[in-house]
């Protein structure tokens, strides 16, 4: 094992001057720090990270809990999260919840166990319990999909749902398409709540109502978007133009469903998304959806984590802008016609 003093022999340097070069504790002269890196890559000398955290109280290590890495839109958050990590020198230590209370608290000791400097939380339920432990971890988090929470170390980065909301509807009625029904998601889902608060608000700006039976309040998934969408297209006589699903699993729930009933996408049923996850653009018809900047997220995480822990104050919160994706599967004035004539 290569040690501070064999490279400090190597570069003919002392052992302090190394420890400087390594810890970035005190300036060296720059042709002395050449000289040291050289021998640190000659001889493949690796800090001691255990030590450096021990002497530090740093262990370089940020932890994440999500919901599920195997969700596509969890999974690109995910890699923005990592990548930032790594390129800070970071260790990211993942936990996967599935939105199980239990998990949720035993993954929040094993990360305390494991002296992470900081956390990134991003699950779509958060019981009273795991709330009350993550408030009393004297730890600096980054939490998504959630609300800010007074009095926290913590702060909330998001994309402006609701914005999103009102793009998504906008979209639909300047293509003069009014019957429009929505797939809502969970009531107890932060994002949820204002993507509904921004396409009411698109609705009420154009004078228009919203049927009750056309508002489904489903989970966020693909099998969830199929049974929904089957139940706003049962009646022929009733069905709306376009449903607005508030993620694009629901989405492509509700292509299948259309396909089942054999109706045609666009020309019959416009269905609009949202996140724009990858496979979005690769649907037949590829998918109009509301693009969050995913990958951003991640990053924007990492990178509050780590101004925080470098002494500067968390932000109340950060939203970051979506904005419309179009592609096939909203009709436009004149395939709406084809489709009825």
């Amino acid at each position: 094992m290569i040690r501070l003093k064999d490279v400090a022999a190597h570069a003919g340097v002392s052992v302090t001057t190394v420890s400087h070069v390594v810890n970035a504790s005190r300036p060296v002269a720059s042709a002395t720090e050449a000289r040291v890196r050289e021998s640190i890559a000659a001889l493949g000398y690796r800090p001691d990270s255990v030590a450096r955290a021990l002497k530090s109280n740093r262990s370089r290590t940020l932890g994440m809990i999500v919901t599920s890495a195997h969700n596509p839109f969890f999974a690109e958050v995910i890699r923005g999260v990592e990548d930032r990590c790594y390129q800070a020198g970071y260790s990211l230590i993942l936990c996967n919840s599935d939105d199980i209370d239990a998990k949720q608290l035993s993954y929040l000791e094993t990360l305390r166990d494991r002296r992470i400097d900081g956390l990134v939380v991003m699950t779509a339920k958060n019981g009273a319990g795991f709330l009350e432990a993550l408030s009393a971890l004297p730890l600096p988090t980054v939490m998504m999909d959630a609300e800010p929470q007074p009095g926290w170390d913590m702060t909330v980065v998001n994309d402006d749902s609701r914005l999103g909301g009102r793009l998504a509807i906008e979209h639909l009625l300047a293509q003069g398409i009014e019957r429009i029904a929505l797939l809502t998601g969970p009531r107890d889902h932060a994002r949820s709540r204002e993507r509904l608060s921004g396409a009411l608000d698109a609705l009420h700006a154009a004078g228009l109502g919203l049927a009750e039976d056309w508002q489904i309040e489903t989970q966020l998934m693909l099998a969830d978007g199929h049974r929904a969408a089957h139940l706003l297209l049962a009646d022929p006589a009733d069905r709306p133009d376009a449903i607005f699903a508030f993620n694009d699993l629901l989405a492509l729930g509700c292509l299948r469903a259309a396909r089942d009933l054999g109706l045609e996408v666009p020309k019959q049923l416009s269905i609009i998304g949202y996140d724009d996850i990858e496979i979005s653009a690769y649907l037949s018809p590829a998918l109009t959806t509301i693009r969050q900047p995913i990958y951003a997220l991640g990053t924007t995480a990492v990178d509050q984590l780590i101004a925080r822990l470098e002494g500067t104050p968390f932000p109340g919160q950060t939203q970051l802008a979506p904005r419309l994706v179009e592609r096939d599967s909203v009709a436009r004035p004149d395939q709406r016609l084809q489709g009825q004539a």
